[in-house]
């Protein structure tokens, strides 16, 4: 039981503007569309929600990279793990000695 008119509706809209001409069953055609969804999202970033969707955008993208690109990312990440250690490691510190003192 095929319903072709429900794949039309899930279809990416830039297949009517941007992409005329493409093939939408194309797993090509559509990556690339999901790829320009994404280059041309204009969002405000400075929300709770976008920081989340950056940091999901962020993960996706490195795990579909390899090599030196993913080894960059793993980098990052422990950089910025290590920061928040540093961090609350300093700030608990400090209450303690707010505390005692």
């Amino acid at each position: 039981m095929s319903d072709n008119g429900s794949a039309e509706r899930r279809r990416n809209p830039r297949f009517d503007d941007d992409l005329v001409g493409l093939d939408p069953g194309d797993p090509d055609a559509q990556a690339f569309a999901a790829h320009l969804d994404r280059m041309q999202r204009c969002e405000p970033a400075f929300t709770v929600e976008a920081s989340i969707n950056g940091v999901s955008e962020f993960a996706e993208s490195s795990n579909r990279a390899g090599g030196l690109r993913w080894w960059s990312a793993v980098f990052i990440v422990a950089l910025i793990l290590v920061g928040v250690l540093f961090a609350a490691w300093d700030t608990i510190g400090r209450v303690m000695v707010w505390l005692s003192g």
